[in-house]
Protein backbone atom coordinates (compact mmCIF):
# COMPACT_ATOMS: atom_id res chain seq x y z
CA UNK A 1 0.00 0.00 0.00
CA UNK A 2 1.39 3.73 -1.08
CA UNK A 3 2.11 5.67 1.68
CA UNK A 4 -0.19 8.16 0.06
CA UNK A 5 -3.22 6.71 0.98
CA UNK A 6 -2.15 5.77 4.61
CA UNK A 7 -4.55 7.49 7.40
CA UNK A 8 -5.92 7.05 10.62
CA UNK A 9 -8.64 5.07 8.92
CA UNK A 10 -6.35 3.24 7.42
CA UNK A 11 -4.49 2.12 10.37
CA UNK A 12 -8.02 1.38 12.15
CA UNK A 13 -9.62 -0.58 10.53
CA UNK A 14 -6.17 -3.18 10.16
CA UNK A 15 -5.70 -3.04 13.86
CA UNK A 16 -9.71 -3.49 14.41
CA UNK A 17 -10.25 -0.42 16.01
CA UNK A 18 -11.95 3.15 15.68
CA UNK A 19 -10.29 6.16 14.23
CA UNK A 20 -10.69 7.79 17.63
CA UNK A 21 -8.48 5.05 19.05
CA UNK A 22 -5.53 5.90 16.82
CA UNK A 23 -6.20 9.46 17.28
CA UNK A 24 -5.81 9.01 20.64
CA UNK A 25 -2.48 6.93 20.30
CA UNK A 26 -0.70 9.25 18.25
CA UNK A 27 -1.45 12.13 20.41
CA UNK A 28 -1.14 10.31 23.82
CA UNK A 29 -3.83 12.69 25.09
CA UNK A 30 -5.94 9.57 26.79
CA UNK A 31 -5.67 6.15 27.81
CA UNK A 32 -5.89 2.90 25.55
CA UNK A 33 -5.45 -0.78 26.44
CA UNK A 34 -1.99 -1.77 26.43
CA UNK A 35 -3.15 -4.40 23.65
CA UNK A 36 -5.01 -1.85 21.13
CA UNK A 37 -2.27 -0.15 21.62
CA UNK A 38 0.58 -2.37 20.60
CA UNK A 39 -1.37 -2.93 17.28
CA UNK A 40 -1.29 0.59 15.96
CA UNK A 41 2.12 1.45 17.10
CA UNK A 42 3.37 -1.83 14.99
CA UNK A 43 1.17 -0.16 11.86
CA UNK A 44 2.51 3.78 12.48
CA UNK A 45 5.99 1.47 12.15
CA UNK A 46 4.80 -0.66 9.16
CA UNK A 47 3.64 1.70 7.34
CA UNK A 48 6.48 4.45 8.71
CA UNK A 49 3.40 6.53 9.71
CA UNK A 50 4.06 10.26 10.23
CA UNK A 51 1.98 11.69 13.10
CA UNK A 52 3.29 15.16 13.04
CA UNK A 53 2.47 15.24 9.74
CA UNK A 54 -1.39 14.52 10.43
CA UNK A 55 -1.54 16.05 13.38
CA UNK A 56 -3.28 19.04 11.50
CA UNK A 57 -6.20 16.51 10.71
CA UNK A 58 -6.47 15.47 14.40
CA UNK A 59 -6.93 18.54 16.38
CA UNK A 60 -9.60 18.84 19.06
CA UNK A 61 -11.15 22.40 17.69
CA UNK A 62 -14.50 20.87 15.63
CA UNK A 63 -16.25 22.59 13.33
CA UNK A 64 -19.28 20.97 13.77
CA UNK A 65 -19.83 21.07 10.34
CA UNK A 66 -20.31 18.11 7.74
CA UNK A 67 -20.03 18.61 4.10
CA UNK A 68 -22.89 16.74 2.01
CA UNK A 69 -22.40 16.35 -1.74
CA UNK A 70 -24.42 15.08 -4.09
CA UNK A 71 -25.83 14.88 -7.93
CA UNK A 72 -28.68 16.79 -8.11
CA UNK A 73 -30.79 17.83 -5.10
CA UNK A 74 -33.59 18.17 -8.23
CA UNK A 75 -34.35 14.07 -7.82
CA UNK A 76 -36.03 13.53 -5.17
CA UNK A 77 -34.11 10.40 -4.05
CA UNK A 78 -31.24 13.12 -3.46
CA UNK A 79 -33.49 15.33 -1.92
CA UNK A 80 -35.13 13.02 0.50
CA UNK A 81 -31.44 11.73 1.43
CA UNK A 82 -30.33 15.29 1.67
CA UNK A 83 -32.84 16.01 4.61
CA UNK A 84 -32.71 12.39 6.52
CA UNK A 85 -28.51 13.35 6.55
CA UNK A 86 -29.61 16.51 7.76
CA UNK A 87 -31.63 15.46 10.34
CA UNK A 88 -29.49 13.16 11.49
CA UNK A 89 -26.67 15.79 11.91
CA UNK A 90 -28.90 18.00 13.54
CA UNK A 91 -29.84 15.74 16.02
CA UNK A 92 -25.91 15.37 17.01
CA UNK A 93 -25.36 19.05 16.65
CA UNK A 94 -24.02 19.53 13.58
CA UNK A 95 -24.63 21.80 10.43
CA UNK A 96 -24.89 20.24 7.16
CA UNK A 97 -23.01 21.86 4.13
CA UNK A 98 -24.95 20.92 0.92
CA UNK A 99 -23.21 21.13 -2.71
CA UNK A 100 -24.53 19.74 -5.95
CA UNK A 101 -22.13 18.45 -7.95
CA UNK A 102 -24.71 18.39 -11.61
CA UNK A 103 -22.34 16.02 -13.06
CA UNK A 104 -19.18 17.73 -13.46
CA UNK A 105 -16.16 15.97 -12.33
CA UNK A 106 -14.11 19.60 -12.23
CA UNK A 107 -17.16 20.73 -9.80
CA UNK A 108 -16.64 17.62 -7.59
CA UNK A 109 -13.07 17.90 -7.30
CA UNK A 110 -13.62 21.81 -6.27
CA UNK A 111 -15.98 20.92 -3.69
CA UNK A 112 -13.79 18.38 -1.76
CA UNK A 113 -11.29 21.29 -1.55
CA UNK A 114 -13.88 23.54 -0.51
CA UNK A 115 -15.26 21.45 2.14
CA UNK A 116 -11.53 20.43 3.21
CA UNK A 117 -10.46 23.97 3.39
CA UNK A 118 -13.44 24.96 5.52
CA UNK A 119 -12.34 21.98 7.79
CA UNK A 120 -15.52 20.18 8.01
CA UNK A 121 -15.53 17.25 10.65
CA UNK A 122 -16.27 15.08 7.06
CA UNK A 123 -17.34 14.60 4.17
CA UNK A 124 -20.63 12.44 2.51
CA UNK A 125 -20.71 11.79 -1.62
CA UNK A 126 -23.64 11.01 -3.16
CA UNK A 127 -24.38 10.27 -6.85
CA UNK A 128 -21.66 11.33 -9.00
CA UNK A 129 -18.05 9.75 -9.51
CA UNK A 130 -18.82 7.37 -6.93
CA UNK A 131 -21.38 5.85 -8.90
CA UNK A 132 -19.32 4.68 -12.26
CA UNK A 133 -18.82 1.17 -12.89
CA UNK A 134 -14.88 1.99 -13.69
CA UNK A 135 -13.47 3.77 -10.79
CA UNK A 136 -11.25 7.05 -11.88
CA UNK A 137 -7.99 7.13 -10.31
CA UNK A 138 -7.37 10.28 -10.42
CA UNK A 139 -10.83 10.85 -8.54
CA UNK A 140 -9.52 8.31 -6.25
CA UNK A 141 -6.34 10.52 -5.20
CA UNK A 142 -8.22 13.49 -4.68
CA UNK A 143 -10.51 11.03 -1.99
CA UNK A 144 -7.23 9.94 -0.84
CA UNK A 145 -5.46 12.79 -0.59
CA UNK A 146 -8.24 14.95 1.50
CA UNK A 147 -9.00 11.37 3.73
CA UNK A 148 -5.66 11.91 5.21
CA UNK A 149 -6.70 14.71 7.47
CA UNK A 150 -10.91 13.87 7.20
CA UNK A 151 -12.61 11.09 7.17
CA UNK A 152 -15.11 10.66 3.46
CA UNK A 153 -17.88 8.44 3.62
CA UNK A 154 -19.63 7.57 0.17
CA UNK A 155 -22.25 5.50 -1.45
CA UNK A 156 -21.73 3.94 -4.56
CA UNK A 157 -17.89 2.54 -4.88
CA UNK A 158 -14.46 4.20 -5.44
CA UNK A 159 -11.54 1.34 -5.80
CA UNK A 160 -8.41 2.24 -3.59
CA UNK A 161 -10.36 4.58 -2.23
CA UNK A 162 -9.46 5.18 1.95
CA UNK A 163 -13.31 5.76 2.59
CA UNK A 164 -16.09 4.49 4.38
CA UNK A 165 -19.40 3.39 2.26
CA UNK A 166 -23.09 2.45 2.87
CA UNK A 167 -24.95 1.14 0.12
CA UNK A 168 -28.39 0.24 -0.88
CA UNK A 169 -28.59 -3.53 -1.71
CA UNK A 170 -29.36 -3.13 -5.42
CA UNK A 171 -29.54 -6.68 -6.59
CA UNK A 172 -32.16 -7.53 -3.57
CA UNK A 173 -34.39 -4.73 -4.65
CA UNK A 174 -34.77 -5.70 -8.23
CA UNK A 175 -35.22 -9.51 -6.82
CA UNK A 176 -38.29 -8.37 -4.53
CA UNK A 177 -39.68 -6.45 -7.59
CA UNK A 178 -39.14 -9.51 -10.18
CA UNK A 179 -40.72 -12.12 -7.80
CA UNK A 180 -44.04 -9.63 -6.90
CA UNK A 181 -44.45 -9.55 -10.54
CA UNK A 182 -43.97 -12.44 -11.82
CA UNK A 183 -45.86 -13.94 -8.36
CA UNK A 184 -48.66 -11.46 -10.15
CA UNK A 185 -48.33 -13.68 -13.86
CA UNK A 186 -46.38 -10.93 -15.22
CA UNK A 187 -43.66 -12.95 -17.90
CA UNK A 188 -43.05 -10.22 -20.92
CA UNK A 189 -40.79 -7.77 -18.46
CA UNK A 190 -39.41 -4.79 -19.48
CA UNK A 191 -36.46 -3.00 -18.01
CA UNK A 192 -35.97 0.90 -18.50
CA UNK A 193 -33.99 3.66 -18.03
CA UNK A 194 -30.02 3.99 -16.69
CA UNK A 195 -26.68 2.59 -18.18
CA UNK A 196 -24.31 -0.21 -18.43
CA UNK A 197 -21.78 1.93 -16.52
CA UNK A 198 -23.37 3.11 -13.53
CA UNK A 199 -22.92 0.15 -11.09
CA UNK A 200 -26.34 0.74 -9.71
CA UNK A 201 -27.80 0.21 -12.90
CA UNK A 202 -25.85 -3.00 -13.75
CA UNK A 203 -26.49 -4.38 -10.73
CA UNK A 204 -30.42 -4.29 -10.92
CA UNK A 205 -29.71 -5.31 -14.66
CA UNK A 206 -27.82 -8.40 -13.47
CA UNK A 207 -30.13 -9.52 -11.19
CA UNK A 208 -32.86 -8.91 -13.56
CA UNK A 209 -31.37 -11.69 -15.74
CA UNK A 210 -30.91 -13.87 -13.11
CA UNK A 211 -34.63 -13.97 -11.75
CA UNK A 212 -35.98 -14.39 -15.38
CA UNK A 213 -33.76 -17.55 -15.74
CA UNK A 214 -34.63 -18.68 -12.17
CA UNK A 215 -38.37 -18.58 -13.52
CA UNK A 216 -37.51 -20.40 -16.52
CA UNK A 217 -38.49 -16.96 -18.73
CA UNK A 218 -36.67 -16.16 -21.52
CA UNK A 219 -33.82 -13.72 -21.92
CA UNK A 220 -34.88 -10.90 -24.51
CA UNK A 221 -32.08 -8.38 -24.60
CA UNK A 222 -34.01 -5.82 -26.68
CA UNK A 223 -36.20 -5.41 -23.30
CA UNK A 224 -33.38 -3.80 -21.84
CA UNK A 225 -33.27 -0.34 -22.67
CA UNK A 226 -31.17 1.94 -22.03
CA UNK A 227 -31.51 5.78 -20.99
CA UNK A 228 -29.17 8.74 -21.73
CA UNK A 229 -29.81 10.06 -17.70
CA UNK A 230 -32.15 8.79 -15.23
CA UNK A 231 -34.61 11.96 -15.46
CA UNK A 232 -38.16 12.28 -16.98
CA UNK A 233 -37.49 13.21 -20.65
CA UNK A 234 -34.81 10.22 -20.65
CA UNK A 235 -37.68 7.81 -19.49
CA UNK A 236 -39.79 9.29 -22.22
CA UNK A 237 -37.00 9.22 -25.19
CA UNK A 238 -37.18 5.51 -23.92
CA UNK A 239 -40.15 4.48 -24.18
CA UNK A 240 -40.37 6.21 -27.53
CA UNK A 241 -37.83 4.45 -28.63
CA UNK A 242 -38.96 1.26 -27.69
CA UNK A 243 -42.19 1.95 -29.47
CA UNK A 244 -40.52 2.96 -32.64
CA UNK A 245 -38.74 -0.33 -33.03
CA UNK A 246 -41.64 -2.25 -33.09
CA UNK A 247 -41.02 -4.81 -30.48
CA UNK A 248 -44.35 -6.70 -28.71
CA UNK A 249 -45.50 -4.37 -25.87
CA UNK A 250 -44.30 -5.79 -22.62
CA UNK A 251 -47.35 -6.12 -19.76
CA UNK A 252 -44.95 -4.75 -17.43
CA UNK A 253 -42.33 -2.32 -17.37
CA UNK A 254 -39.71 -2.20 -14.79
CA UNK A 255 -38.15 2.06 -14.69
CA UNK A 256 -34.70 2.45 -13.44
CA UNK A 257 -36.45 5.05 -10.85
CA UNK A 258 -39.29 7.10 -9.88
CA UNK A 259 -38.13 10.26 -12.63
CA UNK A 260 -37.99 7.64 -16.01
CA UNK A 261 -41.25 5.95 -14.43
CA UNK A 262 -42.87 9.21 -14.83
CA UNK A 263 -41.08 9.60 -18.26
CA UNK A 264 -42.57 6.25 -19.48
CA UNK A 265 -46.13 6.86 -18.09
CA UNK A 266 -46.43 9.89 -20.36
CA UNK A 267 -45.01 8.20 -23.24
CA UNK A 268 -47.35 5.24 -22.94
CA UNK A 269 -50.67 7.97 -21.95
CA UNK A 270 -49.40 9.97 -25.27
CA UNK A 271 -49.78 6.68 -27.25
CA UNK A 272 -53.39 5.98 -25.87
CA UNK A 273 -52.46 3.07 -23.44
CA UNK A 274 -53.66 2.90 -20.33
CA UNK A 275 -52.16 2.12 -17.18
CA UNK A 276 -52.23 -0.67 -15.66
CA UNK A 277 -55.14 -2.11 -18.04
CA UNK A 278 -52.42 -2.19 -21.02
CA UNK A 279 -49.41 -2.53 -19.53
CA UNK A 280 -47.64 -1.90 -16.17
CA UNK A 281 -45.20 0.44 -14.53
CA UNK A 282 -43.27 -0.15 -11.51
CA UNK A 283 -39.81 1.73 -10.34
CA UNK A 284 -37.39 2.01 -7.90
CA UNK A 285 -36.89 4.54 -5.10
CA UNK A 286 -40.65 5.27 -3.60
CA UNK A 287 -40.45 8.96 -3.36
CA UNK A 288 -42.98 11.39 -3.45
CA UNK A 289 -43.15 11.48 -7.20
CA UNK A 290 -44.72 8.11 -6.53
CA UNK A 291 -47.15 9.13 -4.56
CA UNK A 292 -48.19 11.89 -7.36
CA UNK A 293 -48.42 9.45 -9.92
CA UNK A 294 -51.84 8.29 -11.60
CA UNK A 295 -52.28 5.35 -10.92
CA UNK A 296 -49.90 5.56 -8.10
CA UNK A 297 -46.70 4.00 -8.84
CA UNK A 298 -45.82 0.62 -7.09
CA UNK A 299 -41.78 0.94 -5.70
CA UNK A 300 -39.80 -0.58 -4.29
CA UNK A 301 -38.73 1.99 -1.39
CA UNK A 302 -35.55 2.21 0.69
CA UNK A 303 -35.68 3.15 4.89
CA UNK A 304 -34.63 5.92 4.11
CA UNK A 305 -33.98 7.36 7.86
CA UNK A 306 -31.94 4.73 8.66
CA UNK A 307 -29.70 5.17 5.52
CA UNK A 308 -29.23 8.80 6.45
Amino acid sequence: MEKETISIYTIAKEAGVSPATVSRVLTGNAKVSEEKKSKVEALIRKYDFRPNALARGLSSVETKMIGLMVSDIRNPFYATMAVECEKAANENGYLLLLCNSLGSNEMEVSYLEKFSGQRVDAIIQIGGKVDELVSDTSYVENINRVANTTPILITGKLDGADCYQVNIDEGQSMELLMQFLIENGHQDIALMGGRDNVKSTLDKRLRYRQMLRKYGIPVREEYIVDGSSYDIESGSAAMYRFIREDHPMPSAIIAINDFTAVGIVRALREQGMRIPEDVSVVSFDNTYIAETCMPRLTCVGYDYKLFG
